[in-house]
């Protein structure tokens, strides 16, 4: 049997997202995205077509390295302003039953026993639909803005993180037993004290010493996204990702991508089948082969190639505004994302190159044209290289999503690669076609589970 496709809608808290400029457009309504009827509408819109879930990317820091100056970041709102992506759930939950929902947050920025209330917090108001996307942050500007003078260093970050993950699991899955909770009227009981316990936790970059503050939820740790292809990245998400999500160019590049993921949770002593594999893809659809060319033409009309550039400048760390429109661009390991550097070593990038990449404002993979062409690129895709979904970025919203809901999801279901309705349970229940809510018992955080000690004389019993 095919697999069915994996969808997330991924969208940031913000203006600007991926595909920069288009906020111009007379149709986009990114505008808005202060209110809460802008996110409940997309909730609903995106529970509609049975979308898995819904990405919120997010930032901390600004894109100040192209022209060494936030012009064109302002002028063209690249992520900024950006507003804080965790406080949309509740509202979003509120409107939805099935939509999950993955949010990006900076451990870097983040203490672990706040931040594990957080999560479990919006876990229990969501009825387990919520993910994390585990991201240790690149730019300079967010280290100084935080006390910093810069950021640590990659791999760096990553040790950091490893242990980040650590107190989480400690907090989220070992310092309350499933059955703690008994919320008994008659003996006064809500909580029993033998199944809560103290996590203590002193290690290179964190002390923490205290009970988690919530209840278990539904899913106790949310499902854990992770996004990074340098060599310590993979090895991080080996351990710790249950998705991954890529950026690809072509698909024999991405297949190669899709195999180094699955082969270091394999190495992690994983199944690495249990890891979703998500890549961002672009896509401008319309009904018939010449009103989608011609709705594309008019996209790019209202982008900003440049605004772009801009952004890709703050994930490798260097300047383009510095080099003439054909001059090589030379190629400088930095401290910023190394995926995205590693695209400029064969020292055939030009500014002007760069800005033909970039004309919609982007560089992920764009398909445009009918509904069925749109449907079988999606499924080769998918067949060709071994992901198992994308990330659908917005390029007018709501119109791109709307666009994809009506015309490409009948298409994907006719064919039998897209559900025709949700499955019961929470978000990672769905995603894995899983009978528990939980981490998997090959995962290293299911080692930090709650495990029975014999009660000491004197100890609360209850029936």
């Amino acid at each position: 049997m095919a697999r069915q496709i994996l969808l997330n809608a991924f969208n940031m808290n913000c203006i600007g997202h991926i595909n920069h400029g288009l906020w111009t457009h007379p149709r986009d309504t990114s505008t808005q995205y202060k209110t809460l009827d802008y996110w409940t509408n997309l909730a609903r819109l995106l529970e509609r077509g049975l979308f898995d879930g819904l990405f919120i990317a997010d930032i901390v820091g600004t894109y100040d390295i192209y022209g060494q100056s936030l012009d064109v970041t302002l002028k063209e709102s690249i992520q900024l302003p950006v507003n804080d992506p965790l406080l949309l759930v509740s509202a979003m939950a509120a409107v939805t039953r099935n939509l999950g929902f993955g949010l990006t947050a900076n451990l870097t920025y983040e203490a672990p026993y706040l931040f594990a209330r957080r999560l479990s917090t919006l876990d229990h108001l969501s009825n387990g639909r919520v993910g994390w996307n585990i991201v240790t942050g690149y730019l300079d500007s967010a280290a100084r803005a935080m006390g910093l003078t810069q950021q640590p260093e990659h791999d760096r970050r990553y040790d950091q993180a490893d242990e980040y993950l650590q107190v989480l699991y400690k907090l989220l899955e070992g310092s309350w037993a499933d059955d703690a909770v008994v919320a008994d009227r008659e003996q006064r009981v809500y909580a029993r004290p033998d199944k809560v316990r103290k996590v203590s936790h002193h290690g290179e970059f964190y002390n923490v010493e205290g009970y988690h503050l919530s209840e278990p939820s539904p899913q106790r740790t949310p499902v854990l996204f992770q996004a990074g292809s340098s060599q310590r990245g993979l090895a991080f998400a080996g351990n710790h990702a249950e998705c991954v999500f890529i950026s690809g160019q072509d698909k024999a590049a991405t297949r190669a991508q899709v195999d180094k993921v699955r082969a270091a949770a394999q190495a992690a002593g994983r199944d690495p089948q249990a890891v979703k594999v998500f890549m961002g893809i672009t896509v401008i659809v319309a009904a018939t082969e010449q009103e989608a060319q011609a709705k594309h033409a008019e996209y790019l009309r209202h982008a900003s190639p440049e605004a772009g550039v801009a952004h890709f400048a703050a994930s490798t760390g260097i300047d383009f505004a510095t080099y003439e429109l054909d001059e090589p661009i030379g190629f400088s390991q930095g401290n910023a994302i190394q995926s995205a550097t590693r695209q400029l070593q064969d020292n055939a990038w030009t500014r002007r190159r760069l800005l033909e990449q970039h004309a919609l404002g982007g560089r992920y993979v764009t398909l445009v044209g009918s509904p069925d062409l749109v449907a079988e690129q999606l499924i080769a895709w998918i067949d060709e290289t071994g992901l198992d979904g994308f990330n659908l970025t917005r390029t007018v919203t709501p119109e791109s999503f709307e666009d994809f809901i009506d015309l490409v999801i009948p298409q994907l279901q006719q064919r039998g690669r897209y559900k025709t309705a949700y499955a019961e349970g929470t978000l990672r229940e769905k995603l894995f076609q899983a009978d528990h809510p939980h981490l998997p018992a090959d995962h290293p955080g299911s080692t930090y589970r709650f495990t029975p000690t014999p009660a000491p004389t004197g100890a609360l019993h209850h029936a």
